[in-house]
């Protein structure tokens, strides 16, 4: 496959099938009692329309190519690993510092101000989320 934007839309479907279906083995309800399996439905549902979006663009718009970059799909995969074990054997503050400066040696460019701001703004929405929403997040 050699367009990018074909198997972006491919990809998206593929992700947006995968919960979709998953999210139809618990009740979806309705809108008035929504039942657990709604809101992945719902969310599965617009990603697949996104996903059969960007496969007709792709038709309409010319061809770019697709370039894999191991080393940086390595670089993802260990910041995600290294999140979950440091979340599980520190804390997740610590397992979010960790990924967003790990995450971002991927990219063309490096700033640490920056992932400083991205660090620091991914622990607020975790705080928020565990205090106004009452999640269990190991925070601490």
């Amino acid at each position: 496959m050699k367009d990018r934007n074909l198997a972006r839309g491919l990809f998206l479907m593929a992700i947006a099938l995968a919960f979709g279906l998953q999210s139809l083995r618990y009740t979806i309800g309705d809108f008035s009692h929504a039942g657990p399996g709604l809101f992945p439905a719902l969310v599965s549902s617009l990603l697949f329309v996104i996903g059969v979006v960007t496969v007709i663009r792709s038709r309409l718009v010319d061809k770019v190519r697709l370039d894999l970059n191991p080393k940086n799909i390595a670089i993802i995969l260990a910041s995600l690993c290294g999140f979950a074990l440091i979340s599980e054997h520190l804390n997740m503050i610590a397992g979010i510092v960790f990924m967003v400066f790990c995450s971002t040696m991927a990219g063309t460019s490096y700033s640490w101000v920056r992932n400083v701001k991205i660090a620091a703004g991914l622990v607020a929405m975790a705080l928020l989320l565990q205090k106004l929403l009452g999640l269990n997040l190991p925070l601490y």
